[in-house]
């Protein structure tokens, strides 16, 4: 029977650009070889997870611009703490144990990377973000 960590690699996605060799730093190797699978399989929550936080915030984010847009995206996920610590936790739950203890070591310079990467994919979804029709 395989155990968790071999279940959660399995579950994600390959990604052909996420090369990973000797000459990246160790939080890049992360980024790619960890990171970006885990967002990627998580992006369907993450965008999830984003509605739930316009909701919160009496869907101002739908009387916004394309660019305003945006910047919402980025202030949320760069300055709200709680967010940004929710948002954490839908890729730590991903982790192996070993990917957790390597994450544990350097997680300030790991949390940027996540986050940026939660940013890139919330932005390039944005098309998603439309106000909710609403039946009559």
């Amino acid at each position: 029977m395989k155990n968790r960590d071999e279940y959660l690699i399995a579950l994600r996605p390959e990604i052909a650009s996420a090369q990973v060799n000797d000459q990246m730093s160790d939080e890049e190797q992360f980024q790619n070889r960890t990171l970006r699978p885990i967002a990627k399989l998580q992006n369907d929550l993450l965008i999830e997870v984003f509605k739930n936080y316009i909701k919160k915030h009496k869907n101002v984010f739908y009387g916004l611009d394309a660019s305003k847009r945006i910047d919402y995206i980025e202030n949320a996920v760069n300055r709200d703490q709680k967010f940004r610590n929710s948002l954490k936790g839908v890729l730590l739950g991903m982790f192996t144990i070993a990917e957790f203890d390597t994450y544990i070591k350097n997680s300030s310079a790991l949390n940027k990377r996540m986050m940026n990467l939660v940013r890139e994919r919330l932005i390039s979804n944005i098309q998603v973000f439309e106000r909710p029709s609403v039946d009559l």
